[in-house]
């Protein structure tokens, strides 16, 4: 049996295997079964959390995605980014012509066949993502932003030979050397907290020999971490949401409803161009992103209408209405959500599909409507220096 790519911890009268995969390589997932068969652990180990394993195990679970639903609970974006991070992933498998995740899918077939005990050992994806996106400031989520866009577009394909070499430990702690540099806030959460966490659950799971079936770049933070022990429930705690931004939310609406009053008191036509300047530059920009999403005239119109209104609501958005207009109009039937995890391997499928398209729509919508805030208000203040 090849020792490539395994790592072997004894922690008191535990033996610990480490397995450092790729999550789209071939050999990663035929290690896992070998190394499982051979070893005959008591328990596997694998990185994923309940939400994942669930929809490993109900590949149809986009059958029964409420659109509405998510649009309702502001889940739009979120779901939009989740599906754009995974189809980097998802156009490298495809490439190798095998599932992404093929070996965690085989650490669970393989304990299963060998009767040890399945374990867990990721954090909730949710709580790693709100723990992100928390984290960040306003530069740090453009930049994300950034990435995961641009990842989308990327054409890049690379050799197994080199997704091989990305195993090597070496090569991971100069990519994650960088990945640091660049995030930094990124990367606690992402890695350094996952790191801990995945740490503990290992050292927690049953039995004296535990196999765990891990993305490389988490083994060498493992090896550090397991020595020391964690607080799952602290590291499973949302950080508080920070006030300023409801603040800012609730300031702004408040000052150019002000601003368009007083303006109206002193020089009624002025007031009259601050109100059409809003109007127009808040609906023409957030008709313009639903546009670009390929949304139906009627979320369109939709848009341009609520995005003057919603723009001075900070519970309300206009891609909501825009997005719940295009569900009704142009609704998603099953072979969308089916086809969901091959159509977000390209930008073409992201707006051909219509359940994707949808979030396009919502996320579009709102972002011209932003735009559009800040370039009326910019306005609505010129004009009220103008009239003073």
């Amino acid at each position: 049996m090849s020792e490539e790519n395994i790592t072997r911890l004894q922690i008191g009268e535990k033996e610990l295997i480490l397995i450092g995969t790729a999550h789209v390589s071939k050999h990663s997932a035929e290690q896992v079964k070998e190394v499982i068969e051979a070893e005959q652990p008591d328990s596997v180990c694998v990185e994923l959390d309940e939400q994942r394993y669930q929809s490993i195990k109900d590949g149809n679970s986009w059958r029964d995605t409420d659109i509405f639903k998510i649009i309702k609970e502001k889940k739009a974006t979120l779901l939009l980014m989740n599906l754009a991070i995974s189809s980097f992933q998802n156009r490298m498998a495809k490439q190798f012509g095998i599932k992404p995740g093929q070996e965690m899918i085989q650490g669970i077939e393989s304990a299963q066949e060998t009767g040890a005990e399945l374990v867990l050992a990721d954090r909730n994806i949710q709580i790693t993502f709100a723990r992100i996106w928390r984290g960040l400031g306003l530069k740090g989520k453009a930049m994300l932003l950034t990435q995961v866009v641009a990842s989308i577009f990327s054409k890049e394909s690379i050799s197994e030979e080199e997704l091989e070499k990305m195993k090597e430990k070496d090569t991971i702690n100069s990519v994650l050397n960088e990945f640091a540099e660049a995030f930094p806030k990124l990367k606690r959460p992402l890695i350094d907290e996952r790191d801990q966490f995945l740490a503990q659950k290992i050292k927690e799971a049953p039995g004296k020999k535990v196999v765990a079936v891990l993305g490389a770049a988490h083994v060498p933070g493992i090896k550090e971490e397991i020595k020391e022990e964690h607080d799952l429930t602290r590291l499973n705690e949302l950080p508080p949401k920070s006030k300023a931004p409801k603040i800012i939310a609730w300031t702004i609406p408040i000052i150019l409803i002000a601003l368009i009053a007083f303006t109206f008191s002193a020089d009624p036509s002025a007031g009259l161009q601050q109100t059409i300047s809003w109007v127009l530059w808040n609906g023409t920009l957030s008709a313009i992103g639903t546009a670009i999403a390929l949304g139906h005239p009627l979320a369109i119109l939709t848009a341009f209408v609520a995005a003057p209104i919603t723009s001075l609501d900070p519970i309300t958005a206009a891609g909501w209405f825009a997005g719940f207009v295009q569900a009704y109009f142009v609704r998603p039937n099953v072979g969308d959500f089916e086809r969901i995890t091959d159509d977000v391997h390209s930008v073409k499928g992201f707006w051909r599909n219509k359940a994707t398209r949808i979030l396009l729509v919502v996320v579009l919508a709102n972002l011209g409507s932003s735009l559009g805030t800040f370039i009326g208000g910019a306005d609505v203040i010129r004009l009220f220096i103008e009239n003073i």
